[in-house]
């Protein structure tokens, strides 16, 4: 029993900190493609703190348990590109039917999937997905070894803290913001504290690339 929660603890951890550092890889991708792009420096930001976009994490955390079961690069290719299409694709539903909010639009794409995900990002996905099998999974393989530090437990168990109240202000904001468009007048305390410390001015400034849609979802 005490092997077996010990490899669940080791499991959890790993899968923690793939979450993290995919997250901030896309963090510094989105924000280095979006200065090629338009020449200047626009912040592209998942949550309201922190170098994080969740979506990026979340493709990591699938790789992670899936691909490296895979026997060869083409069938990581190919199961990379559709579950990577598929979480992007669910990430952008979520996001409009809770916020009425978007936060990419692939339209302009010529084969898209509602605009959600596209052949071409998902080609992306399934590239990075290789990329994860043959360079980061071997390098946690090697990183993580050996019996985890209480030091290292203590790090990780304050930043999933931080992740998760992170999580919660970020929703609640975007969420409360949408009911303001809808002009819902607050109703709470909570409301009051949200319209109060994230008005829509603040909300905007860090999340530059939403697009309002709730129009369209309603």
């Amino acid at each position: 029993m005490k092997k077996k929660m010990k490899k669940n603890l080791r499991l959890v951890f790993r899968l923690f900190w793939i979450f993290i550092i995919g997250s901030i890889v896309g963090f510094i991708y989105e924000n280095i493609l979006v200065l090629f792009q338009k020449g200047h420096f626009e912040l592209r930001q998942g949550l309201l703190y922190g170098p994080l976009i969740p979506v990026y994490g979340a493709g990591a955390v699938i790789y992670e348990l899936i691909v490296p079961k895979m026997e060869s690069s083409l069938e990581v290719f190919l199961k990379s590109m559709f579950l990577g299409g598929v979480t992007e694709y669910i990430c952008s539903y979520l996001q409009e039917v809770l916020f009425g909010t978007i936060s990419w639009d692939y339209h302009w794409v010529t084969i898209n999937f509602n605009g959600r995900t596209s052949l071409l990002h998902m080609f992306y996905w399934g590239m990075a997905g290789v990329a994860f099998y043959h360079i980061v999974h071997p390098w946690f393989d090697k990183i993580i070894t050996g019996e985890i530090t209480q030091r290292a437990i203590t790090i990780t168990s304050i930043l999933a803290v931080f992740i998760v109240c992170d999580v919660f202000i970020s929703w609640s904001a975007s969420f409360r913001q949408k009911e303001r468009v809808l002009e819902m007048p607050a109703k709470t305390s909570w409301d009051c504290f949200l319209d109060t410390y994230y008005p829509d001015e603040r909300i905007d400034r860090i999340y530059t690339n939403k697009i309002v849609t709730i129009d369209r979802c309603m």
